[in-house]
């Protein structure tokens, strides 16, 4: 028997099964915030984002990159509920999740609260949205539905893949598309559904917001942008150098800056002030370095201390669309078992009968003179066994690595590389 998970939104995930009978307590009182969940998150992000970019030995000559952790991050803590064994350790270890399973599930279901209740202050569009599609004969067990319901506040959708697959890959298709405000479209692509599939679990997200100061579309100008990307060979990188035309926005404003002896820091706030978007511009075209630099430890140095003061800022205008197959990233990274018949997600359905056979995300980005707008989704397939004086310039027109988080927690929520604006895909 084969079952499938899939994850789609903008920043959309599919998750597999999810179980545990204990995790089903009330919340309690901890912090509002769930550091420990965000602090991991982190750590995982920064850890597919290297493994993203390939390094410490990248094969390919480093381009735009973009991905929601976020995302990536739900739809597997979904499918972590129903794992079971030295699956579960795996995936623990790899996605820098916890034990016990009941207080991680509740701690990743209350920053999703926080999220969606923010969201609804009307400063800015965001929205996380799950659901979970399954066959209409086939049984998973209650613990794992009521975790998808209470922690994740997942929709179940009865629907039946035997008889028309590809009517209900339509349907999970519109659902995404729905909700990422027509930004990911056909996440699940034909022929990953069939006959014998048992489970579609989509998470979408969404984001849209206005900057808290915005730049003068008046004063965008065409400017020459320095495209660098790098290889590696016996750990030394080689860079390559071309130059483009590229419409770079400006204006001269009071943001958070700091400065390091690897980059420039500037931080845009979007309006409210809850979500911004960091931007790590490094120093000399040492794009290298940034990625080599980029750890938990030095982001949050690099960020603890930002000071406002008048900058000069010069950003790029741009759009791009990232999609990528993720199982042999996560398998690389520390979890091989769950995509194997070794596999044991007995917490989904009780039995061994289940492992992920593949992982697809895709994620939309445009940031413009008014603001930033963002989506990604996620798919993961489960088949049966078988200085003050003068103002700072922040230039950039060279590559740079830019981050969307959420200020009160410090959540994650997209994370990207840009090493040439004029290539959209």
């Amino acid at each position: 028997m084969n079952a499938i998970l899939k994850i789609s939104g903008l920043l959309g995930l599919v998750l597999s099964g999810i179980q545990c009978a204990q995790v089903n307590k009330e919340p309690d009182s901890k912090p509002a915030a769930p550091e420990k969940v965000v602090s991991g998150n982190t750590e995982f992000a920064l850890d597919l984002y290297r493994q993203l970019t390939g390094l410490p030995q990248p094969k390919e000559a480093a381009g735009n990159l973009f991905f929601s952790p976020y995302s990536v991050s739900t739809a597997l803590a979904m499918t972590y509920a129903g794992a079971r064994g030295q699956t579960e350790a795996q995936m623990r270890d790899t996605l820098r999740f916890f034990d016990p399973q009941a207080d991680f599930h509740t701690d990743f279901g209350r920053l999703e609260q926080i999220l969606n209740k923010q969201g609804q202050k009307g400063d800015y569009q965001l929205a996380v949205a799950n659901a979970l599609w399954m066959q209409k004969d086939f049984s998973f067990l209650k613990p794992f539905l009521n975790l998808a319901q209470r922690q994740y506040s997942a929709r179940l959708e009865i629907v039946n893949f035997k008889a028309d697959p590809e009517g209900v890959r339509q349907t999970i298709n519109t659902w995404v598309q729905e909700r990422t405000k027509d930004r990911i479209k056909d996440l699940i692509p034909a022929g990953m559904l069939d006959a014998m599939s048992r489970l579609v679990l989509t998470n979408a997200i969404y984001f849209k917001g206005s900057w808290a100061r915005q730049f003068d579309p008046e004063q965008t100008k065409e400017d020459v942008f320095t495209v660098s990307t790098y290889t590696v060979e016996n750990g030394r990188p080689n860079a390559d150098y071309t130059r483009v035309q590229a419409p770079l926005m400006t204006c001269k404003n009071e943001f958070p800056y700091a400065e390091n002896e690897i980059c420039q820091v500037l931080e845009l706030p979007y309006r409210g002030g809850d979500l911004s978007m960091l931007i790590l511009l490094p120093k000399e075209q040492d794009l290298f370095a940034l990625d080599q630099a980029l750890t938990p430890e030095n982001l949050r140095t690099w960020t603890e201390q930002m000071p406002k003061r008048e900058v000069e800022v010069y950003l790029p205008r741009f759009s791009m669309t990232y999609e990528c197959q993720m199982s042999q990233l996560l398998s690389d990274m520390g979890m091989p078992e769950a995509f194997s018949p070794l596999a044991d997600f007995s917490g989904m359905t009780g039995s061994r009968d289940l492992y992920i056979s593949g992982v697809i995300h895709k994620a939309f980005v445009e940031v413009n003179e008014e603001g930033t707008e963002a989506a990604a989704a996620t798919g993961v397939a489960m088949r049966a066994m078988a200085m003050p004086f003068p103002p700072p310039v922040f230039r950039a027109d060279r590559p740079f690595v830019f981050v969307i988080r959420d200020n009160g927690t410090g959540s994650i929520l997209f994370i990207g590389r840009l090493t040439d604006p004029t290539q959209g895909k």
